[in-house]
């Protein structure tokens, strides 16, 4: 029965409960988990971060992306810090949980959702672009690749988390590997002066060959900036099948990072000075318009051109395991209908991957605007950003004396610049694409409403996440 004084929760028999409701442990460690960081991110090396040019030219997205590189850096070593203290499928709602309570823990939960069914969603519609592009299989219609990417890819994860990781893994390696190649060639036609030829508009504010859009083009550009890291934060929904995860999640997590870091600085500015800014500005495959500014394929740019497909399908494939995580958990605790949390035989979330990647498709199939709902999955991101930066700070001043296997460097320092560019990137959403902002807050506002009046009366107390809250109150009360 519910406990009618605190947080409305009905415990349910553990045994019978959770034993439906298991992962697999020890399935992944510290090289898997490095490879599905950098695996949630890497098609976004590829493509779109380029539109940020058209806002804020070379100069503005230099800037924003710099900022957004700073504000991953400081979120992933908060993450890793919670991470290591509550290691479960929860990742960024059960740190809220216990440090915002059930409505921040619902609504950290609900934005990672959004971006992680709203992302795949929009890879599946880029991937049929690429498909379309290259004439492969004669196809000139996206749905049936929109189809083949949920069936097949969803099926791998089915089959187990060990298989899909490591999957996940090789395709990645692939991308990187061709992001390196592609560099490495376009530095041999680099000219800093493409950088700055997007033509200056002088009525904006500090206007200047390197801000031609002004200095509010730099803050417009912060969503693109994003896309060089979008998804990183996802490391430790893995935990429950992580071998040592206290251990294992920091160090893949800064690892990962660093990656990432690497790989966006040289793709930025190899990509800039070979194509010249104004060329790459709006081509949905910036890096092969670079490497051939004539129009005429070249040996290096097929061989970019079907690495960009590589990695988009490692980003779609590690995402559809986020999304299924974070809903797993969700679902287990009572926040969402709770059957979607039952597992199969082989410990897959089967009706996490199944439901979200139907609803993917749908979306896909229906509207073709993958643009527009990745908008939608970074205004997400970023509320999911400023809320678990948050707790990161609350959890530090409220219980100091917490149990802390890796603690982040700065401490509340390092979080509260964090949440500070967490926030001004959910602002700069508006900037970019008023309608998709308020797309999220509808989807927020029916999640919001199912939540307060009827799941929030029906948690499961011996949940991981739930038990986890329960201690830190208790331990309140007996103070």
């Amino acid at each position: 029965m519910a406990d009618r004084t605190a947080p409305a929760c009905s415990p349910s028999p553990a045994d019978s409960y959770l034993e439906k409701r298991t992962l697999r442990r020890g399935s992944a460690g510290p090289l898997l988990l490095t490879g599905l960081g950098v695996a949630y991110v890497v098609s976004g090396d590829y493509s779109g971060w380029n539109f940020g040019l058209a806002h804020g030219g070379f100069g503005g997205l230099a800037a924003a992306a710099a900022l957004m590189g700073v504000m991953y850096t400081c979120m992933v070593f908060a993450l890793a810090e919670l991470a290591a203290i509550l290691p479960t499928a929860g990742g960024g709602y059960g740190f809220a949980r216990r440090a915002l309570g059930p409505w921040g823990g619902f609504l950290t939960g609900t934005a990672i959702l959004i971006e992680y069914v709203l992302a795949p969603a929009a890879i599946s519609i880029f991937i049929g672009d690429y498909v379309a592009s290259l004439h492969l299989f004669g196809l000139t219609s996206g749905w049936p690749v929109y189809l083949a990417c949920f069936a097949v890819f969803i099926g791998i994860h089915l089959w187990g988390v060990g298989e899909a990781l490591r999957f996940s893994f090789v395709v990645t390696g692939i991308a990187v590997a061709a992001l390196l190649v592609f560099a490495a060639g376009a530095f041999t036609h680099f000219d800093a002066g493409r950088l700055n030829d997007i033509p200056v508009d002088h009525s904006a504010l500090g206007a200047s060959s390197w801000l031609p859009f002004g200095v509010l083009g730099i803050w417009a550009a912060f969503p693109f900036g994003m896309w060089f890291f979008l998804g990183v934060e996802g490391v430790p929904l893995a935990a429950e099948e992580t071998k040592d995860p206290a251990r294992t999640l920091p160090k893949a997590m800064a690892t990962s990072m660093g990656i990432l870091l690497l790989l966006a600085l040289l793709t930025f500015v190899a990509a800039g000075g070979a194509g010249g800014a104004d060329a790459i500005k709006d081509a949905g495959n910036p890096l092969v318009t670079a490497l051939q500014p004539d129009g005429h394929a070249t040996a290096l740019s097929r061989i970019v051109n079907y690495a960009g497909l590589a990695g988009l399908v490692a980003s779609f494939f590690s995402l559809i395991y986020a999304g299924s995580r974070q809903l797993f958990a969700l679902s287990r605790a009572g926040y969402l209908p709770r059957f979607l949390s039952l597992t199969s035989r082989r410990k897959a979330p089967w009706l996490g991957l199944l439901v979200p990647g139907t609803l993917g498709f749908a979306l896909a199939a229906a509207t073709g605007d993958g643009a527009r709902m990745l908008n939608v999955a970074v205004f997400g991101a970023t509320i999911s950003y400023a809320l678990m930066s948050l707790s990161h700070i609350v959890l530090r001043r409220r219980e100091p004396g917490l149990a802390r296997p890796y603690r982040t460097p700065g401490g509340t320092a390092t979080s509260t610049v964090a949440f500070v560019l967490a926030c001004s990137a959910l602002v700069a959403t508006f900037l970019v694409d008023v309608t998709a902002a308020f797309i999220a807050l509808g989807v927020y506002a029916v999640a919001a409403a199912y939540f307060g009046f009827y799941s929030r009366h029906r948690l499961v107390a011996n949940a991981p996440e739930e038990e986890f809250a329960a201690l830190a109150a208790a331990e309140a009360e007996l103070e």
